[in-house]
């Protein structure tokens, strides 16, 4: 299980690439993020954080009728959230081969798995 305090770092970035993809409303985020392995991530979580990201304008929303109920929330990355995006990946993959490059260091090449 991914710790909340690894996962609070990244998840406004891996929410921006969902939203990247194609325009989405919340509940489909929070099931992406659950086929990617990231667990059970509520809707309480991702809200607060498309909020922010709207009131920072990296994305926008429109409200649309839905098949199955009241009208949602659909997202769409600006191109201030594109290029936000962009900047996340980048430092996460610089983030991600230092701490590959420490964990090799530090465990001689073994890789570590929960036993």
């Amino acid at each position: 299980m991914i710790s909340s305090q690894m996962l609070k770092g990244t998840l406004e970035g891996c929410i921006l690439g969902i939203i990247s993809r194609k325009e989405t409303y919340g509940y489909e985020i929070s099931e992406q993020l659950g086929s990617y392995g990231f667990g059970k991530i509520t809707e309480g979580t991702i809200y607060p954080i498309l909020l922010r990201l709207e009131k920072n304008g990296m994305i926008t929303a429109t409200y649309r009728q839905s098949d199955m109920g009241p009208k949602r929330k659909y997202y769409s990355l600006t191109a201030e959230g594109m290029e936000e995006f962009h900047h996340f990946v980048s430092g996460y993959n610089e983030l991600s081969n230092a701490v590959s490059c420490l964990l090799q260091d530090t465990l001689g090449g073994e890789r570590y798995e929960k036993k």
